[in-house]
C-alpha cells in the first residue's frame, strides 16, 4: 500500500477519537496480505471500552465495510481491510522456510507477516477443530496443512486418513502416498474407518507404541453425523480422549461447531481453533471458545484466528489451487517413492499401521 493512504487512515482514526474528546497517537502497525493494523495509544484517563464503542465510525470515516478493534498489552489496535487484497501463495511460502519441524504443518502467515507453524504433537495443540461458513476457506486450509504434513515427513512417521462426506472437497490429495486407503467419502465406510482407528489406538496403547503418528481429517462433520451420529460422536470422542498418547490426531472440519454437531466431549478435547468466517457472535464464541474474539468480523476467504489456551493469533491462510497441489504432489512422487526426505533427518520406508481395505482390524 501507498505511504500517503496509510497517513490518510492513521490522520481518520485519529480525528474521530479527537472528535469524541479521546487523544491518540497512531505511532506503529503492521501490513499484512489482508489488513493494515494501526497501534495507537490514548491519554491515560481514556476507558477502552469507549473506543471499542467508535468501532462502526471509524469504519464509516474510513470508507471500509468494518474494522476490529482491540487491545493488545499496553496499546489499541485497529485492523482495516486492504482494498488490495494480496494472496499468501503455499508454494512460495514453503520456500521461505528452510526447515520445516516433524509433524509440523504449514499455515499461513501471522499478523506481522511471519510464517505461521503448527506442531501438531505438542502437547498443546493433539487435536484441532477447523470452522467457518462457506467462503471462509476451511476446505483450502485442511488442504494446504495436510499437504505440508506430507511434504516433509516420511510414511514411517506419518500416515492420513481422511473422510470427505462431500466427495470433493479433499480430491487434489488422492494420490498422498500417506493415505491409510483411498480418501474415504461414504459415511458407512468413513464410520468402519474410525471405528477401525479407535481399534489400532487401542493396540498401540496395550503395546506403549505411538508411532508412525496417524492424522485423521474429517472435512465436513455435520454430514458425517447425520448418517450415524451416535457411532461417530462415540468413536471421536475415543480418539481425542485418548488419542494423543497413542500418535493419533483428529482434526475436525465444521461449518458450525455447535454441540449437537461436535459434542461436549469432542470439543472439550479440541484444543486449538482454526476458525474462519462465521455468521454471528455467538457463533464466534462457540467456535473460538473465547468471547468477543471477532470472528464474526473476519473478511473470509482465508482470514483465519487461531484460538488456543484463550489466547488468539489472527493468520492469513496459505493458498493453492487444486491444479498447484495435484502438481505438487506429482513432483515429489520420485521422492517420495525412494524414502528421500532431505528435510527429515533419516531416510524410512513405507509403513502402514492397520491394513488398507480392514479397516475393522488392528494387526500387530
Amino acid at each position: 500500500m501507498k505511504k500517503f493512504n496509510l497517513n490518510r487512515q492513521a490522520d481518520v482514526i485519529e480525528s474521530v477519537l479527537a472528535a469524541h474528546k479521546i487523544q491518540s497517537k497512531v505511532w506503529g502497525g503492521t501490513v499484512t496480505p489482508r489488513f493494515v493494523r494501526f497501534d495507537l495509544t490514548t491519554s491515560i484517563e481514556t476507558r477502552v471500552q469507549k473506543v471499542l464503542a467508535l468501532r462502526e465510525e471509524v469504519a464509516m470515516r474510513l470508507g471500509v465495510p468494518d474494522i476490529r478493534v482491540y487491545r493488545k498489552g499496553d496499546a489499541i489496535r485497529v485492523e482495516v481491510p486492504r482494498s488490495d487484497l494480496a494472496v499468501v501463495r503455499f508454494d512460495v511460502l514453503r520456500k521461505r522456510l528452510k526447515r520445516i519441524p516433524p509433524l509440523t504443518a504449514i499455515l499461513g502467515v501471522d499478523e506481522d507477516g511471519a510464517p505461521l507453524l503448527l506442531n501438531i504433537t505438542s502437547p498443546d495443540v493433539a487435536h484441532i477443530l477447523v470452522a467457518g461458513t462457506t467462503g471462509s476457506g476451511k476446505t483450502i486450509l485442511l488442504k494446504t496443512l495436510i499437504l505440508s504434513l506430507a511434504l516433509y515427513n516420511p510414511q514411517s512417521k506419518l500416515q492420513l486418513a481422511i473422510i470427505d462426506p462431500k466427495a470433493r472437497g479433499m480430491a487434489a490429495l488422492a494420490d498422498v502416498p500417506h493415505l491409510l486407503r483411498p480418501i474415504e467419502s461414504d459415511p458407512k465406510r468413513a464410520i468402519d474407518l474410525l471405528e477401525g482407528l479407535v481399534v489400532e489406538m487401542e493396540r498401540r496403547d496395550r503395546l506403549r507404541i505411538s508411532r508412525p503418528a496417524i492424522v485423521i481429517v474429517i472435512d465436513e462433520l455435520a454430514d458425517l453425523r447425520m448418517v450415524a451420529g451416535k457411532r461417530v460422536e462415540r468413536a471421536l470422542t475415543r480418539l481425542t480422549q485418548r488419542g494423543r498418547e497413542a500418535g493419533v490426531h483428529v482434526i475436525l472440519a465444521t461449518q458450525r461447531p455447535a454441540a449437537a454437531i461436535v459434542g461436549g466431549l469432542i470439543k472439550a478435547n479440541l484444543p486449538v481453533r482454526l476458525v474462519g468466517a462465521v455468521t454471528t457472535p455467538e457463533d464466534a464464541k462457540v467456535a473460538t471458545g473465547i468471547a468477543g474474539s471477532g470472528a464474526n468480523r473476519l473478511r473470509g476467504r482465508g482470514d483465519f484466528l487461531l484460538a488456543a489456551r484463550q489466547e488468539m493469533v489472527r493468520f492469513q491462510a496459505a493458498y493453492a489451487s487444486d491444479e498447484e497441489i495435484r502438481r505438487l504432489i506429482s513432483a515429489e512422487t520420485g521422492r517420495w517413492r525412494h524414502g528421500d526426505y532431505s528435510n527429515y533427518p533419516e531416510r524410512s520406508a513405507p509403513a502402514s499401521p492397520i491394513p488398507r481395505h480392514s479397516p475393522s482390524r488392528s494387526h500387530s
